[in-house]
């Protein structure tokens, strides 16, 4: 029965990683990864603190008391912060999930590891970059070059659209709708297999087209990727990383020219940069979370700051407004507690 149980859990550990999520959970790499590596460090953890081995792995590892232990493990050991140890946490959940799944007497699982609480963070905002700050990132980027043209047209791609990246590397030429002259737009598949199409700007078509013209030429095909390897092939997405990499260079220098562009500027900072330049421009939160493919408005929340003059701005109209056609007494007064708005106190003779 222990070899038994042992054999399935090896097994549903194996399934998960290779089969059920890149086909059916995720489409994002990076997502894929972090809930490898959240595994690979339970499994770690079971070796070296548990002595667990490969032939006494069993359901016992995975319920609570161990799972709470891995935490604080990941936590003094590794450290790692808080909202790291919940990302770790919901991957195991994830996986958990999927065995109450596919074996019911293992069920329990899943519904102890959802009794864990999270970790108490403190949230971070994004860092953002002003209209200025853009405009000195793109102005960096070299354009008499293929590398050049490819990379302003993503990063601009990115902007005008508010994707993330993953989103934007998954994009095939039968998803973009150049073509339609009025109203061109582009088909993204975002988190949860959710499908959007989302506007393009005639800045961005005018650039997409050159683009297209340059890297597919005639012999496009629906399922190329738009933006693809250098060493694959159009059959292949272009690395998360490289773009990274890429990225960086460019906002190191355009930094020299602009210091409102962020050293360290990444990819999910122009999807934010979109989203707070949207709301800058009067659209509001409930338009916004769709646009941006959020499930919840919670999620919209949580990232988009608003910007502190629009704050002084909106105290400023209210003040404004509440304080119209009110006289001002101190004007027409000298008794001080008056002048105050406060009642002239009388003594009793």
């Amino acid at each position: 029965m222990k070899n038994s149980q042992n054999t399935r859990i090896i097994r549903l550990l194996g399934s998960w990683i290779h089969d059920y999520l890149p086909l059916r959970n995720t489409t994002s790499d990076k997502t894929l990864r972090n809930y490898e590596t959240s595994l690979s460090l339970f499994l770690e953890f079971l070796e070296s603190k548990k002595k667990v081995k490969v032939g006494t792995l069993s359901a016992l590892c995975f319920e609570t008391g161990y799972i709470e232990e891995w935490l604080d493990w990941l936590r003094v050991v590794r450290v790692c912060s808080p909202s790291t140890c919940n990302n770790r946490l919901s991957a195991l959940r994830s996986f958990l999930r999927y065995v109450a799944r596919t074996e019911k007497s293992l069920s329990y699982l899943y519904a102890e590891a959802q009794s864990i609480p999270l970790r108490k963070t403190v949230a971070t905002p994004v860092e953002g970059i002003s209209k200025k700050g853009l405009k000195a990132l793109f102005s960096v980027i070299n354009q008499t070059n293929r590398t050049g043209r490819k990379y302003l047209t993503l990063f601009t791609l990115i902007y005008n659209c508010g994707l993330r990246i993953d989103e934007a590397l998954s994009i095939t030429l039968q998803d973009l709708h150049l073509d339609d002259t009025d109203h061109p737009s582009v088909t993204v598949l975002g988190k949860g297999s959710k499908i959007r199409t989302l506007a393009i700007l005639p800045r961005t078509r005018k650039l997409l087209e050159t683009y297209k013209q340059s890297f597919h030429g005639r012999r496009a095909v629906g399922d190329h990727y738009l933006f693809y390897s250098r060493n694959i092939g159009p059959l292949g997405k272009s690395s998360q990383t490289a773009i990274s990499k890429q990225l960086r260079i460019y906002a190191k220098q355009a930094h020299e020219i602009c210091n409102e562009v962020p050293l360290n500027f990444h990819c999910h900072q122009l999807r934010h940069a979109c989203a707070t330049h949207l709301l800058e421009n009067g659209i509001n939160i409930v338009q916004l979370s769709r646009f941006l493919g959020h499930s919840s408005l919670s999620t919209t929340m949580r990232y988009i700051d608003v910007g502190l003059h629009m704050i002084t701005e909106a105290l400023v109209k209210i003040d404004h407004d509440s304080n119209k056609g009110i006289k001002p007494k101190w004007k027409n007064t000298e008794n001080l507690a008056e002048a105050c708005g406060l009642r002239q106190k009388r003594e009793a003779f």
